[in-house]
C-alpha cells in the first residue's frame, strides 16, 4: 500500500499537472483532490491521507489556509505529514510552519514542482516524521541575518544534539530529559548556538526555528 497523499491546490492547471505527477508514482496514493480549505478539511476527515500536499495560499482568503491547516493537523492530528507549496520565497512562512516542530512538514517553491524527485522525495520524507525546507527559503533567511550554514560547524557536538532536539519542536524541559542534563544546562547551551548562529537578538520562538532551519538545510539531504 502506498503513501495516501490528498492535494490541495485552487490553481486548475497546477492542480491538475500535481495530480498527474503523483498518479505516476508506485508508492503515492492519490486519494483525494480539493480546490479550498473547506473541501481539504472534508478530504481529511473522509479520506485519511499520511500526508497532504498543499497550497500555502487558497480560498476562502487567499492568505494563509495551508499553514493553518498544518497547525490544525499538528494539534489534532499529528502523524499527518504536510506538504505546502508556495509560489513565494517567503521565510516567515517556513517560521510559521515549523512553530511547533520540524517533524512531518516540508516547505517548496511551486517552481520545485517540476523537478518530480524534489516533490515526491518530499512526500516521502514527512510520511516517515522528516523535514524538507526548500533552499531558496532558507538562502533568503540567511541573507536577512549575518550567519550562513557553515556556522555550525562552530557548533560543540553537545550543542549540535541539544539543536538536533530542538529540531523535533521539544522545549528546554524535554530536551533536558532525553540528554540526561540539568533544564539549566541547556538553557546555557541553547544561549551558546544562538549567539554562535548570530540569533541573540531575535524572540525567543523565531531564533529556535531559525536555527532549526540552518540545522535543517546543513543535515544530509535537507534544504530541499
Amino acid at each position: 500500500m502506498g503513501i495516501r497523499v490528498v492535494l490541495a491546490e485552487d490553481n486548475t492547471l497546477l492542480r491538475e499537472g500535481i495530480a498527474r505527477l503523483l498518479e505516476r508514482a508506485d508508492d503515492i496514493d492519490l486519494v483525494g483532490i480539493a480546490a479550498d480549505r473547506p473541501e481539504l478539511e472534508a478530504l481529511i476527515d473522509k479520506a485519511s491521507p499520511d500526508v497532504v500536499v498543499t497550497d500555502i495560499r487558497m480560498p476562502p482568503t487567499g492568505t494563509d489556509e495551508g499553514i493553518q491547516i498544518a497547525a490544525q493537523l499538528r494539534k489534532n492530528r499529528p502523524s499527518i505529514g504536510v506538504v505546502v507549496l508556495s509560489q513565494f520565497v517567503d521565510h516567515a512562512y517556513a517560521l510559521a510552519l515549523l512553530d511547533g516542530g520540524s517533524e512531518g512538514r516540508a516547505y517548496l517553491l511551486k517552481e520545485r514542482v517540476s523537478e518530480v524527485d524534489e516533490l515526491l522525495n518530499a512526500i516521502r520524507a514527512v510520511a516517515e516524521g522528516g523535514s524538507v525546507i526548500d533552499s531558496k527559503v532558507v538562502e533568503s533567511l540567511v541573507s536577512a541575518k549575518r550567519p550562513a550554514t557553515s556556522d555550525l560547524s562552530r557548533l560543540t557536538p553537545r550543542e549540535r544534539e541539544i539543536l538536533s532536539e530542538m529540531a523535533q519542536g521539544k522545549s528546554n524541559a524535554a530536551i533536558a530529559a532525553a540528554l540526561v542534563l540539568s533544564t539549566r544546562a541547556v538553557e546555557k547551551h541553547t544561549n551558546s548556538i544562538f549567539s554562535k548562529l548570530g540569533l541573540s537578538e531575535e524572540l525567543e520562538l523565531n531564533r529556535r526555528v531559525k536555527a532549526v532551519l540552518l540545522y535543517l538545510a546543513d543535515a544530509p539531504g535537507g534544504g530541499g
